[in-house]
């Protein structure tokens, strides 16, 4: 059962305090680089208060560890790169906004659980294969910045699509982590007033949420500078891939 929403943090209990105190640091860490675990966080703030409110629970904090990101690795961004993605990026995040705005909570879920899942297999199966480029033809860039709009409007899931595109145009780690800094941040602000106005999911009450959790992110951001820093990449990423397919069940059947 989920929590209602005013005020929200008078209705947690100890075990789901400790459950959002760990997404916040998770949140961090992604922001740092430790990219897929992110889906982890997204699937336990899904969990705890529904997928639609989690979504606007979980944007300010995003933002805040895009702002970390973005001063850590502020050198590093590839804006050729961007440049190409930004506008389908914008043009995915208006239409989830106006889609997600018409669909019920029941299906708003399913479609959230069955993101997870369908990034987290095109994960899998990226890992499975050798590296390939894609070609850097407009047409590719377009399909791959509407996806990531969309995604990461109905659920901050679009890490999947945009760590792909990123493999395989080959770019290096530093940069990886820099390019996507930039990305999401500026995504993240420009989902922001669709979640206050339009689909109301970031209130007074979210923000004094989130505030408190902010020593949460800082300090999972600082971890996850530590982990990128000594990684150990293929082991790490087949955990998360299981923890996160395990996750995404979790959403998908309301446990």
């Amino acid at each position: 059962m989920y929590l209602t929403f005013i005020p929200i943090e008078y209705h947690l209990t100890p075990l789901q305090w400790s459950l959002i105190i760990m997404a916040s640091m998770i949140t961090g860490m992604s922001k740092a680089g430790v990219g897929p675990i992110s889906i982890i966080s997204v699937a336990i703030w899904a969990w705890i208060f529904g997928s639609r409110p989690s979504t606007g629970i979980l944007l300010p904090m995003l933002i805040v560890a895009d702002i970390c990101a973005v001063y850590y690795y502020k050198r590093h961004a590839v804006w050729p790169i961007l440049i190409k993605l930004i506008p389908w990026i914008a043009i995915g995040v208006i239409f989830a906004a106006w889609f997600g705005h018409r669909i019920d909570d029941q299906l708003f879920k399913r479609m959230m659980a069955g993101i997870i899942l369908l990034s987290v297999g095109a994960l899998f199966y990226w890992e499975k294969k050798p590296l390939a480029r894609i070609p850097s033809h407009w047409a590719v860039s377009s399909v791959m910045g509407l996806a990531t709009g969309f995604t990461s409007m109905i659920g901050n899931l679009a890490g999947g699509f945009s760590n792909i595109y990123f493999i395989s145009m080959r770019v290096l780690k530093d940069n990886f982590i820099g390019t996507a800094a930039w990305m999401f941040f500026l995504l993240n602000l420009f989902k922001l007033p669709f979640h206050i106005w339009v689909w109301k999911t970031v209130t007074p009450e979210t923000l004094s949420l989130n505030l408190i959790l902010v020593p949460g992110i800082l300090l999972g951001f600082w971890l996850g500078v530590k982990i990128v820093a000594n990684l150990n990449e293929r082991r790490f990423k087949n955990l998360i891939l299981w923890l996160t397919a395990i996750s995404s069940l979790l959403v998908l059947l309301d446990l």
